[in-house]
C-alpha cells in the first residue's frame, strides 16, 4: 500500500482546529526533545530565539514553538503575531520531510510545502533539515508506509 499522497479527510481538519495550542503542540515538542536528547537533532545557533509555526493542513493543526538555546519550547502567541517562519504542508509531506524521503526543495517546487516569513531563516531551516542525519528506524518506517 502506497500512502505517499495520503491526506486525512476534511472532518479531521475541523476537529484539529478545535484543539487548544498547548495540546496540539505537545506531541511535536516531545518528539523534538527526544531527538535533541538522543543527539539526532541539534539546532544551529541561527535558530536561537526564533519562532516557528507548522500548519498541518489536513489535520487542521497549528503547532507553534520557539528555539531557546537549542531547546524547542511551546510558543503561544496571539493569532495576529506572525512567527519568524511559517511552514504549511500535509501530515504525510511533513513526515516525508522528517524521514528524509523528500527534501524541502522538492516539496516546495511541487507546491506541497509552503513557507512564509523570514526567507533567510527559512533557507537556514531547509539546509539544517536536509543535512540532519536521520535514525535508521525512521527511514525504515517510511519505507514500510510506502512513502518512498
Amino acid at each position: 500500500m502506497n500512502l505517499s499522497d495520503f491526506r486525512f479527510p476534511a472532518p479531521v481538519s475541523r476537529l484539529g482546529r478545535l484543539l487548544p495550542a498547548p495540546v496540539a503542540s505537545s506531541p511535536l515538542l516531545l518528539m523534538l526533545e527526544v531527538a535533541r536528547r538522543r543527539q539526532w537533532l541539534t539546532a544551529p545557533e541561527t535558530l536561537y530565539g526564533k519562532t516557528f509555526l507548522m500548519h498541518i493542513e489536513d489535520l487542521g493543526l497549528d503547532l507553534s514553538f520557539v528555539c531557546h538555546q537549542g531547546i524547542f519550547k511551546p510558543q503561544y502567541q496571539a493569532k495576529a503575531q506572525m512567527p519568524d517562519v511559517r511552514l504549511a504542508a500535509s501530515a504525510m509531506d511533513f513526515f516525508k520531510l522528517a524521514s528524509g524521503m523528500e527534501d524541502a526543495d522538492t516539496l516546495f517546487f511541487r507546491r506541497r510545502l509552503k513557507m512564509e516569513g523570514d526567507t533567510e531563516l527559512g533557507v537556514a531551516v531547509k539546509y539544517w533539515i536536509d543535512a540532519t542525519e536521520r535514525p535508521a528506524w525512521l527511514r525504515h518506517m517510511a519505507e514500510k508506509l510506502g512513502t518512498t
